[in-house]
This record gives structure tokens, C-alpha cells and sequence, in this order.
């Protein structure tokens, strides 16, 4: 059974082909220039295999909140989950959604010159017009109030967030929404989680813009508490 993705309501790119692809937990939603299902799901399988290979021969890998190192000669997905981890002193499967949107958007770029990928609540897109990425925060005041501008740069992007009030994902903290921008959705998976773990009060927001901005490769940060919020970085914020 797969949890109703709400907010996918409010996705919408009128020039882009929408289409959705579920694999056992896995529920990806595709924005591209055709409808490349099939190949999604073809693609989607493989990684899933591999990442479930991995939990087979180590279960530590499922479990472990803290980086794991890859035994040799590990599939490319397992090496940069455990990057992405380490990057941020998290277990690898906190840049598990990240990184199926990754791959598997990376797999269709050869059929689409742009890609949307969205994986509860993560995305993965390369885009050459700019796009706006509405910020849910549950209850808070600035919940589908704002919304993150991102470049039509052809370049790829990862916007991923982590709540410690919404939905079902295993949190420390208690952000209504911390939402990492990076160009890897690994790291920005992984960092998302590490920082929403720091948050518990409004007053911690600061804390974890600067735990968010001390992980290389993150471009920038925001941080949502009830009617309190704090960014930081390269990006730009507007309405919707």
C-alpha cells in the first residue's frame, strides 16, 4: 500500500508529460517530455534490486543511522548513498528516495532533454525553464506560501525535504519542513534528514542552517517551525 501523496495536487507543469510509476514501496511521479513509463519502471526495478541486495547481504545498511562504508566492488548506487551519508553523518538509506529519483531520472535524460522526478517529497529534475517548487510545512503558516525558484539551466537539481510533523519518515526533530537544494538529490536527501533530526525549537533554526551549510555540496537551506523560518544560501525564494 503506498501513502496518498497529497500535495501532488499542486504539481503542475502544463509543457511536460505527467505519468506515475510504483514499484512495491516505491511511488514515483514523472514529469517529461514523453511518456517513458516503461522505461521508468524497467529502470526503477534494477536499482530497487540492487539497494535490496545490499539489505540482504547487510542489514546494517537498512538500519544504520550513522554512514556505513561500501564493501568493494558495491553497484554505483550503493557507493553514493554511503557518500551522501557520510557527507552528512546519517545512515545511507536517508538518501535512499533521493537517490532513486536520481538514477532513474539520469536513465530517462536520454529520451527527454527535461526531467521531473518527484519521490515522497523529494525531487530530482533538469529543466531549461525555470520552475517554481512549492514548500509544504503542514501546519505552518507558511505551508504552499512559498516557493523555491529553480534555473532553467539543463543542469541537475535536487530539492528534497525532511519533517519531523509530516508524514510517516523517521525524525529526531520537530520542522514542520527543512528543505536542502543541492545539485545531487543523494546529498540533498541525506542532508534534509540530518538537519530536521538538529530542529526541535524554533530557536535551534539557526543551529541548523549553519549544520546544513557546513555539508559540501549543499547550495542552501530552508528552515520551517510553525511561524518561524530561516534560509540561507543560493536560492531564491518567491510566491507561487
Amino acid at each position: 500500500m503506498h501513502e496518498q501523496r497529497f500535495y501532488r495536487e499542486f504539481m503542475q507543469t502544463k509543457d511536460l508529460c505527467c505519468f506515475n510509476v510504483t514499484e512495491q514501496e516505491s511511488d514515483l511521479q514523472i514529469f517529461a517530455e514523453v511518456n517513458l513509463a516503461d522505461q521508468a519502471r524497467q529502470v526503477l526495478r534494477k536499482y530497487r534490486r540492487e539497494i535490496q541486495g545490499q539489505i540482504r547481504k547487510d542489514p546494517t545498511f537498512l538500519h544504520s543511522l550513522v554512514p556505513v562504508t561500501p564493501p568493494e566492488g558495491s553497484p554505483e548506487i550503493i557507493v553514493a548513498m554511503c557518500q551522501a551519508a557520510q557527507a552528512a553523518k546519517v545512515g545511507p538509506m536517508a538518501a535512499v528516495a533521493g537517490a532513486l529519483a536520481q538514477y532513474v531520472g539520469f536513465s530517462l535524460l536520454r529520451k527527454t532533454k527535461e526531467i521531473i522526478i518527484e519521490n515522497g517529497g523529494d525531487l530530482f529534475l533538469v529543466t531549461g525553464c525555470e520552475r517554481k517548487v512549492l514548500i509544504y510545512a503542514g501546519d505552518s503558516p507558511f505551508s504552499n506560501r512559498l516557493a523555491l525558484l529553480v534555473p532553467g539551466d539543463y543542469q541537475p537539481w535536487g530539492i528534497c525535504a525532511s519533517s519531523g510533523t509530516v508524514g510517516p519518515a523517521l525524525s529526531f526533530g520537530r520542522a514542520d519542513a527543512v528543505v536542502i537544494v543541492a545539485r545531487d538529490a543523494l546529498l540533498a536527501d541525506a542532508a534534509a534528514t540530518a538537519v530536521a533530526n538538529q530542529v526541535t525549537t524554533a530557536a535551534e533554526i539557526e543551529k541548523g542552517i549553519e549544520t546544513a551549510m557546513a555539508i559540501p555540496g549543499v547550495e542552501g537551506v530552508v528552515i520551517i517551525i510553525g511561524d518561524k523560518m530561516g534560509a540561507y544560501g543560493r536560492i531564491n525564494l518567491t510566491r507561487p
